[in-house]
């Protein structure tokens, strides 16, 4: 079923013209691509790993810690540590890309939030309301650095939708645009040094399962499914709004969305449920995107993150949306990125190295690398990463080797 109303594209405020038509000096970045030269050293490497180049070095990054606590608490950093001293230690690559936020990440982009507050003292444990509007099962006094047990969730019919949430997400609330010039100009600094511009956005499964919760959600398609499109109609008159806005002085490379929509044993709605609730919006969404963009001849990059696993998502989102770039990969769930490579040699490929091997050992973890990383780099369009948060067991000393072999390894 296509979205039942539809939001049109917004028109930039500069007219659109093509890469040939602007001089060296207009290549900004913005209206058209600045030329490699100028590029930023950590920009031109990440493009080329985008762009699937074979034998191009590989980026280099991490997806995220769970471990870095404990690493403080043994003397190997700072309590103060900072990212530049942690690309220093780790041997990352400066940022390659730069990313607009604006349309959520995990929960959607109200405005106002949920007031977070206690509901409930269990003792060891406290009830939450989070920011989202969900009560949250958590240890007293510590809300992050663990997966707490979600009890309740805002959207429960019609009623809690019109009456609690939706009016949240208006486009034009007050505060929405707070912080906009700034982001516009960090944006715009980022493309004239040829940084990828991602535009990154709460993907339609991640949403209405922070709204309704991922059990509910299941009925909901049966129970309430006008009251899901209504949810939709919302997040896509709302992305529709912030990406004008953005592309008004901003071409994109990229659009992410944070999709999660996979578990260990494959997608957690069906092909169908996608194909009614979620790829329409996404479609119609990507099309206002393209049709805006001030460089129409920049090619615009679909990034879909999701655990899991992801193999059954792979054609289904690359038929439907244009996908061509996924992240991470878990290998926990079956994922191995030198088999999916070899299926879909047109993905750019990103995570892919078992967070669990990182804490078996050096042994384990040269074997791990020296399976994956010659075989990807020669492929191309890949960045090695752990495919979650380092985990809390990892020796230090071994995620310093890890690191050096991926420099060894990855060029």
């Amino acid at each position: 079923m296509a979205p039942q109303t539809k939001v049109t594209a917004t028109p930039a405020t500069t007219a659109p013209q093509s890469l040939r038509e602007y001089s060296a000096e207009q290549a900004d970045g913005v209206h058209a691509m600045v030329p490699r030269e100028a590029m930023a050293p950590a920009a031109r490497k990440l493009r080329d790993n985008y762009a699937r180049v074979p034998g191009a070095p590989l980026f280099r990054r991490e997806f995220g810690f769970y471990v870095m606590d404990r690493w403080k608490r043994e003397g190997h950093l700072p309590a103060d540590v900072t990212a530049e001293q942690l690309r220093e230690i780790f041997q990352y690559d400066p940022p390659g890309g730069f990313s607009l936020g604006g349309l959520g990440w995990c929960e959607a982009a109200f405005c106002p939030a949920f007031e977070e507050k206690i509901v409930e003292d269990r003792g060891e444990h406290e009830v939450v309301q989070d920011k989202a509007g969900r009560h949250v099962l958590c240890f007293k006094g510590r809300r992050s650095g663990f997966m707490p047990e979600y009890l309740d969730h805002p959207v429960k019919d019609r009623r809690t939708w019109e009456e609690n949430v939706k009016w949240r997400l208006a486009p034009n609330a007050p505060g929405r645009d707070s912080g906009l010039p700034e982001r516009i100009g960090k944006a715009r600094a980022a493309a004239a040094q040829g940084l990828i511009v991602t535009q990154q956005v709460i993907g339609g499964y991640m949403y209405l399962r922070s709204l309704i919760g991922p059990e509910q959600l299941f009925y909901a398609v049966y129970d309430m499914p006008e009251v899901l499109h209504d949810c939709m109609r919302s997040w896509l008159a709302l992305a529709d709004a912030v990406t004008a806005r953005h592309q008004e002085q901003v071409t994109f490379d990229e659009i992410f969305f944070g999709e999660d929509i996979c578990y260990n044993h494959g997608l957690l709605i069906s092909p169908e449920m996608i194909a009614e609730f979620i790829f329409p919006y996404y479609q119609q969404l990507i099309a206002n995107v393209r049709s805006r963009q001030i460089d129409q001849s920049r090619h615009l990059y679909v990034n879909v993150d999701t655990d899991g696993d992801c193999r059954p998502a792979i054609d289904l989102y690359a038929r439907a949306i244009g996908m061509d770039v996924m992240d991470p990969f878990e290998v926990a769930s079956g994922c191995d990125v030198v088999e999916i490579g070899r299926e879909h040699p047109e993905l750019v490929m990103l995570g892919g190295i078992d967070k669990r091997v990182l804490a078996a050992g050096r042994e384990a973890i040269d074997r791990e690398l020296e399976r994956v990383l010659p075989v990807m780099r020669e492929r191309g369009g890949y960045v090695p990463t752990c495919d979650h948060g380092v985990p809390e067991e990892v020796a230090f000393e071994d995620y310093l080797h890890y690191r050096r072999r991926c420099v060894e390894l990855g060029g």
